[in-house]
């Protein structure tokens, strides 16, 4: 099912509007699609950083045991493979 989509303006300069062009023309797309991609990327990367940023506040708030962190070191140096 295809969603609908919305018109919007966006300004770019010359430069960049020819290495979307370049690109998208390599990629056998068009700028809009590349446009598209490149918001979605911006906006997941966004979410990614957002949910280390939770993380390391969560472990500021509760910092790890030393002796669990300590366990866990012993078991992945006894349990990993030789390289």
């Amino acid at each position: 099912m295809a969603m609908a989509r919305r018109e919007v303006l966006v300004q770019l300069d010359d430069d960049l509007v020819a290495r979307l062009d370049e690109l998208a023309a390599q990629l056998g797309t068009n700028r809009s699609e590349l446009l598209r991609r490149g918001a979605t990327a911006v906006i997941t990367a966004e979410e990614l950083a957002g949910a280390d940023r939770e993380l390391i506040a969560g472990y500021q708030r509760q910092p790890p045991d030393p002796a669990l962190v300590q366990s866990a070191r012993r078991l992945a140096a006894q349990t990993a493979p030789a390289w």
